[in-house]
């Protein structure tokens, strides 16, 4: 089992300046690596204090330059809103620079506002996922790339640094709605899924679905395990950790809200978010309070003996795993987030490799 960090870059209510936000990301991804976390992780978002890292592979090519072991994954590039040409040779590059350490994580992207500050009409999403993931895999395998679609039309072309070799074993795709498991099985990619349901409703529903698709698609292959990412809070004094592991989620649940509006009925009228709407439409219905209250139940708080025995049940429910953990969130002060992550590696880290 492998065990990664996600960083997300949120300033929880614009509270400190940018430069801190992104001064204690760099000292959490280099501890990373000390403490023996197999990845580290960087999401793609812009212009706002919920996340921030507007180019999540730049920052991993600083990254390579100081670690030596720990796998360096994008979680995830929004593909409609990049051109994928760059897209394959930014990859590529990380790939050469890490010493071959690089892991590739596609997404969809589910923010109104994002979308419309680049003039990208949201409806499209799908078919700009679909027309450009291709396009970046088929360029990571062979080292060409060309497009006949019509968002993203290519005449052929070489890429130079040519790819040291293919992507698909390193192949991640962020699966949190029906087509986008699908698309996901259909790639070949590890599926890749926030922590907000349990994990009875994670088996039976998308993970069996991923599952049946990746066989409909590759034949009689074994589906990799699925990725899943957590919010996670480890204290040695269970009353702590629950205290502060509620405080910081239920922040950034009410963050989640906000920034993807999800008491909002626009994913309605959006193409390709059905089940966005009919989630929203429950968060309306059920209200805020209690969504956050769920949302929390899910996740990772506790003490390491709390946490392990979480992942013992998760485990026998859904079969093997790999783990991904938002470390940084809601308002934690730095010292805090260390002191969960050092924690976390002292006690729980070696035990779950070992699965």
């Amino acid at each position: 089992m492998e065990v990664g960090i996600l960083q997300i870059f949120q300033n929880y209510q614009g509270r400190v300046a940018d430069r801190e936000v992104v001064a204690t990301e760099m000292r959490l991804a280099r501890l990373a690596e000390e403490l023996g976390y197999d990845k580290l992780w960087v999401v793609e978002h812009h212009f706002t204090d919920y996340a921030a890292c507007p180019d999540n592979v730049a920052y991993l090519c600083w990254l390579a330059g100081c670690t030596r072991r720990i796998r360096l994954g994008t979680g995830a590039v929004i593909v409609p809103w990049n051109v994928p040409l760059r897209v394959a040779e930014k990859i590529i590059m990380l790939d050469y620079v890490s010493g071959g350490r690089a892991v590739l994580g596609l997404g969809r992207g589910l923010s109104r506002g994002e979308y419309g500050r680049f003039g990208i009409d949201m409806s499209e999403s799908r078919e700009r996922f679909d027309e450009g993931a291709a396009m970046i895999l088929s360029a990571l395998e062979t080292g060409w790339i060309e497009g006949s679609g019509p968002f993203y039309p290519q005449p052929r072309t070489e890429i130079r640094p040519r790819p040291q070799r293919g992507i698909r074993d390193r192949l991640y795709c962020v699966g949190m709605s029906p087509d986008s498991v699908e698309q996901a099985a259909r790639l070949g990619g590890r599926l890749t899924t926030f922590t907000q349901q349990l994990w009875e409703d994670y088996a039976s529903g998308p993970l069996r679905r991923y599952r049946e698709a990746y066989r409909e698609h590759h034949g009689d292959v074994v589906p990799p395990p699925p990725l899943t990412g957590d919010l996670m809070y480890c204290h040695h004094d269970p009353a702590v950790a629950e205290e502060r592991g509620l405080e910081y989620m239920t922040n950034y649940f009410l963050t989640i809200a906000n920034h993807y509006e999800l008491m909002s009925d626009h994913f309605k009228s959006v193409k390709g978010y059905a089940s966005y709407a009919s989630a929203s439409e429950l968060f309306r219905q059920v209200g805020l309070e209690p969504a956050a209250k769920g949302y929390c139940a899910v996740n990772s708080f506790g003490t390491p003996e709390q946490l392990l025995k979480k992942f013992r049940k998760r485990r026998d429910l859904i079969g093997d795993f790999e783990l991904n953990m938002i470390s940084n969130y809601g308002g934690m002060a730095p010292e805090i987030a260390e002191a969960s992550i050092r924690l976390f590696a002292e006690e729980l880290l070696p035990e779950l490799q070992s699965w």
